[in-house]
């Protein structure tokens, strides 16, 4: 029997844990957070606890891409794929360097 439950890896790599601090500030270091934060007069302290969770949370997707464990991905993905969420249109979006 499958239980869902939340596991913290003892493995750690530092490339993973560089990439998810780099990607949680790619995601949330600029842009509507910050004004959110200003907003609602979300403390550091709260702020930092969601960019701990959200780092952890990509370190660990991250992980089981590196074992190449699709079934758990699909698993997340699965679970967490619900109809009534808050999302519009989903639009692709990157920066970074280009050639021109």
């Amino acid at each position: 029997m499958k239980v869902w439950t939340k596991v913290h890896l003892k493995d750690r790599s530092k490339q993973v844990e560089m990439i998810s601090a780099s990607l949680t500030n790619y995601l949330y270091g600029y842009g509507p957070i910050s004004d959110i934060c200003k907003k609602y007069h979300i403390s550091e302290n709260d702020r930092k606890i969601l960019d701990q969770y959200t780092a952890n949370r990509i370190g660990g997707l991250l992980m089981l891409y590196l074992a190449k464990d699709i079934n758990r991905i699909n698993d997340i993905a699965n679970k967490y794929n619900v109809p009534d969420n808050n999302l519009g249109e989903i639009i692709p979006e990157i920066e970074g360097y280009i050639e021109k």
